[in-house]
């Protein structure tokens, strides 16, 4: 008897072009780069890294963490204000466990990413959009919402938004802490991509504020490494360290994946993710390239866009008469998916946009979910 069983989260009829899929293929991931990095750790004569963790996080992990994060972010790091979390996702729901009660009000950009409302939904808080234009979080228009309402956090992805690809700039940056400081809010900064910039460097991370006390800078290995490591990290002032890692959950359980940041620490020592990361920023310049250009192509006249930098996804505009989650259902007959821009709404809006990632599938399979989905355009 043949039984199969499922072992990850997604998976897609090898039939369908899912561009939803927001996670590298099978075939990108660093199996040999993770293969090296057990034999040579577990071959040391120490068995620490079977142990419950430390709670803040490994101690020579955080100090290879932060020797990598203060290279690439080009702007210094100490390890002692570092988390290690269970990526990005555990970290945001544990914040929201220490720092909200249901019914509290938190902010969030307009497009967000999608999952991260569902958190918030899980602890019952009050989501408020925040408008975004060309440049990311709307500033003024936070402001003014400041004088309604005082929210517990507000949730920001600044670099390579998801799912807008929209990066905020620097002076954008500094009045958002300026107001955090002067309105009592604390900003969880979710940086997973800011490493995933394939053209000139965005500005300094929102953690390099981190000492003012008003950011949570979230990163993960989930984008540059794999997703199954999960493994992540936060950055943020002492008093925010103490908190985190004082928490009832570390308590019981020790620090967050003690194993596998024990495994990602030879990758970051041996400088096997530098390479592994460029490797990955000259696949997805390609695919950006390749998606580009077949948009143009085949939907020129019908979807208007920025092209990405950096991230995963391309956020597309239809005209105002094409609702995209009527176009999902048409685009399954075509065997082609991808997310609804309703999804990534706080408040049922964007019904004319659609997100597509270019992380999973090669440039062929690019073109190929393009003319599907200009089959499906042309039914509406």
């Amino acid at each position: 008897m043949n039984v199969h069983f499922q072992t990850t989260q997604s998976h897609a009829d090898p039939d369908v072009i899912d561009f939803g899929a927001g996670h590298p293929a099978d075939t990108l991931l660093p199996r040999t780069i993770l293969q090296q990095a057990a034999a040579l750790r577990l071959a040391q004569l120490d068995s620490s890294l079977l142990q419950y963790g430390l709670e803040q996080g490994d101690g020579y992990f955080r100090y290879a963490l932060a020797k990598f994060l203060s290279r690439r972010y080009a702007t210094s790091v100490d390890m002692e204000r570092l988390f290690v979390s269970s990526g990005a996702s555990q970290a945001l729901d544990l914040i929201c466990t220490l720092y909200t009660q249901p019914g509290d009000v938190i902010f969030v950009e307009e497009p967000t990413y999608f999952l991260a409302l569902r958190i918030f939904a899980d602890h019952r808080l009050k989501v408020v959009p925040i408008p975004t234009d060309a440049h990311g979080l709307d500033i003024d228009a936070l402001e003014a919402a400041l004088a309604g309402q005082r929210p517990a956090l507000l949730y920001t992805i600044p670099t390579h938004q998801n799912p807008s690809g929209f990066t905020l700039p620097q002076e954008r940056r500094v009045r958002l802490v300026e107001l955090s400081v002067q309105h009592g809010f604390l900003i969880v900064a979710d940086e997973v991509y800011h490493l995933l910039s394939y053209d000139a460097a965005p500005p300094p991370p929102l953690a390099s504020f981190a000492e003012s006390g008003a950011v949570l800078g979230l990163g993960s290995f989930s984008k540059i490494l794999a997703p199954g490591l999960r493994l992540g990290w936060v950055q943020a002032a002492p008093q925010h360290m103490q908190r985190l890692y004082t928490s009832g959950l570390l308590d019981s359980g020790g620090g967050l994946n003690p194993f596998t940041s024990g495994l990602v620490r030879v990758v970051l020592e041996q400088g096997w993710q530098d390479e592994y990361l460029e490797h990955l920023h000259n696949v997805y310049r390609q695919r950006i390239k390749v998606l580009h250009a077949s948009l143009q192509e085949q939907l020129g006249d019908l979807v208007t866009y920025v092209v990405p930098t950096g991230g995963y996804f391309f956020w597309l505009q239809l005209p105002k008469t094409i609702d995209a989650s009527i176009l999902f259902q048409r685009a399954a007959t075509h065997k082609v998916s991808f997310r609804p821009g309703v999804r990534f709404s706080g408040q049922n809006g964007l019904q004319n946009y659609l997100r597509l990632s270019f992380a999973y599938y090669d440039e062929a399979e690019l073109t190929e979910g393009v003319r599907r989905l200009k089959a499906a355009l042309q039914e509406m």
